[in-house]
């Protein structure tokens, strides 16, 4: 439930600003419905990159522990 009424906030805001940019149902509609996917798709991005990061650091101080 918490996912779905946060996806709808999500659209509706999305909506909301272009909207009121662009002054068109047809663009607010599109950006509505095009944003959360690219923004899926850079989340996935931006969640791998801190985690090869982690793993790198983990890597590192298992590395250090060993060489004490």
């Amino acid at each position: 439930m918490k996912t779905l009424t946060f996806a709808m906030t999500h659209f509706t805001v999305a909506f909301t600003v272009a909207y009121i940019l662009s002054g068109s149902l047809l663009v607010g509609g599109i950006i509505a419905l095009v944003e959360p996917a690219v923004n899926t798709v850079a989340y996935t991005i931006h969640e791998r990159i801190w985690e090869n990061l982690r793993q790198k650091k983990q890597q590192a101080s298992h590395h250090e522990a060993i060489a004490a």
